[in-house]
């Protein structure tokens, strides 16, 4: 199975940020790394969505986490038998394949049960126990690929029955009188060059003779089985190998352990540790989600390395990465914004320029590489560049940002001050939403002194639908702030028309009275002239965290 690469912004994604995943997903692609995929770890913004839908190009995937499942640590596929194979050929298969156990399947595929030594050990003395006869289900198209016979004749050749099997060892008459005993429509009997045997079996109408020893069958013989119905195999083996291998005959399903409980591809390593230890084999099917088997898990895949890493685009911090990051190698780090505190167990690509936007930073490594854009490519990046900078008039925009955004436009073939009136214009849709999500929009989580605070940020082009609901805004505030053990929750609502913004605070009192923005109301404050989140707002509210916590 080839490792999955996962180029992933940050929780609660901006527009520069799932642009960036898809864009740099597409280069690395170009230079050779087949399995990077554009993923997303939240909800697609109003604007994002408008931007993927107007230019074509598919949402990069959404993973909601990557807590330790069973598809992450998950090796090969497994080598899988169909429930009707022969047990002879399914043990051969699992010998040679060295898996420690056999996943059997229905027609469609999908898990019946877990063939493993100790279920067969457990199976196989039920059909060889020497104080009652063995009754075998087996079928004449079975027993003929087990023992490798050459067909005679053949008669409901994949009709399964419930066997018995009688071997001409004794005496002509005594034979006669143990084969009168049975029902002969379901007797195999093994017998080798005994013409009078053979002819009474034949007469008997015996459900299959296997003539052993490679002996040929008499002419007359032949056309008698023919006209009786009876099915008849020449075997390569002597008699008592031959014996054993009709046993081997049975098919698999009959051997399989059915107590083996599977796990789904997308639970939890914890799930899948209980499942391998109630498990004889110590190995557990892996499913679909429709009941098919698409691997085998074991103690080995518990302790290796996982078949996921990450790039990690707009955000270096993993408190604003997806749930989990930390259980991934990350490969990468292409950044725009303060360094966070964080660490890697190796040598990592880090690369944070002072620009206004991550999406600046990956058009310029297309240039680097000498990588030919697409248009649609190029669409996105000058988006994430305009989303991120407010149409080039944030704080945080620089002369690189107005480079790339010029030299994106050409190949795209857009007006920068159109596409951005384009752009925000989706921002119109943000103040309709309901307010849990509103405020959950691109919503960042930081530190200071040793506490954690979150600030998000939307887009409109008047703040006044929001402020309508601002006694719903503080609720919501506080829920988060209060779930998430946070020193204090903060929204900021920037309108795009005015070039100002508005921030509603929901946190401890000594903190919110440090604050001396304008205020609207006792946790509303008018920001005049502040547009950037990163820029503007949080190295303030930094300062004065660690200014009320006595940092």
């Amino acid at each position: 199975m080839n490792d999955t690469i996962y180029v992933i912004g940050h929780k609660n994604p901006d527009t520069d940020s799932v642009v960036s995943a898809a864009a740099y997903a597409h280069l690395k692609r170009e230079l050779g790394a087949g399995s990077c995929v554009a993923a997303r770890a939240g909800k697609m913004s109003p604007q994002a969505e408008y931007v993927f839908e107007r230019f074509g190009v598919p949402f990069p995937v959404f993973i909601p986490d990557l807590v330790p499942k069973v598809e992450y640590y998950m090796g090969g596929d497994a080598i899988v038998v169909d429930r009707g194979t022969p047990l002879w050929d399914a043990l051969s298969t699992m010998n040679e394949s060295g898996q420690k156990a056999l996943p059997i399947v229905d027609e469609a595929g999908k898990y019946r049960a877990m063939l493993h030594y100790s279920s067969f050990a457990k199976n196989i003395l039920k059909k060889i126990n020497p104080h009652k006869k063995a009754v075998i289900p087996t079928s004449v198209s079975r027993l003929q690929a087990t023992i490798k016979a050459q067909p005679v004749c053949v008669f409901r050749a994949d009709e399964q029955f419930k066997a018995r099997m009688l071997v001409a060892a004794l005496e002509t008459e005594s034979f006669k009188r143990h084969l009168d005993a049975e029902s002969t429509d379901t007797v195999i009997v093994i017998v080798g060059d005994r013409v009078d045997v053979q002819r009474y079996a034949i007469e008997s109408r015996v459900r299959a003779m296997i003539v052993t020893n490679g002996a040929l069958l008499d002419r007359d013989l032949k056309e008698l089985a023919e006209a009786n119905g009876v099915s008849v195999l020449m075997s390569p083996y002597d008699t008592s190998s031959t014996s054993l291998l009709v046993i081997y005959s049975t098919p698999v399903e009959t051997m399989g352990d059915e107590s083996i409980r599977p796990v789904r591809r997308h639970e939890t390593l914890r799930r899948a540790r209980e499942a391998i230890a109630d498990s004889p084999s110590r190995s557990v099917p892996v499913l679909d989600d429709e009941g098919r088997v698409v691997g085998l898990f074991d103690e080995g895949d518990l302790i290796r390395e996982p078949n996921v890493s990450l790039i990690l685009v707009d955000h270096n911090e993993l408190g604003q990465a997806v749930e989990g990051a930390e259980h991934y190698r990350i490969l990468e780090v292409i950044d725009h914004h303060r360094l966070g505190a964080f660490s890697t167990r190796y040598p990592i690509t880090f690369i944070n320029r002072v620009v206004g936007s991550t999406s600046t930073i990956i058009a310029s490594m297309y240039r680097d590489a000498k990588v030919p854009m697409p248009k649609p490519v190029a669409s996105l990046l000058l988006a994430g560049i305009l989303s991120d900078t407010l149409i080039l008039k944030s704080a945080t925009v620089t002369d690189v940002d107005r480079e790339a955004a010029e030299y994106l436009s050409n190949i795209a073939d857009l007006d920068i001050e159109a596409f951005g009136r384009d752009i925000m214009s989706s921002a119109s849709l943000v103040g309709k939403k309901p307010v849990e999500e509103i405020v959950r929009l691109d919503m960042k989580e930081y530190s200071a002194a040793d506490r954690t605070f979150t600030v998000s940020q939307v887009e409109v082009h008047s703040p006044d639908e929001i402020l309508e609901r601002s006694n719903d805004v503080s609720a919501e505030l506080e829920a988060i702030r209060e779930n998430g053990g946070h020193y204090f929750s903060a929204l900021m609502v920037t309108d795009i028309t005015e070039l100002s913004s508005v921030l509603f605070v929901e946190g401890d009192k000594d903190f919110v009275s440090m604050l001396r923005f304008p205020r609207l109301d006792e946790r509303t404050f008018e920001l005049k002239d502040v547009l950037s989140r990163k820029k503007q707002l949080v190295p303030l509210l930094i300062e004065l965290t660690e200014k009320a916590l006595g940092s």
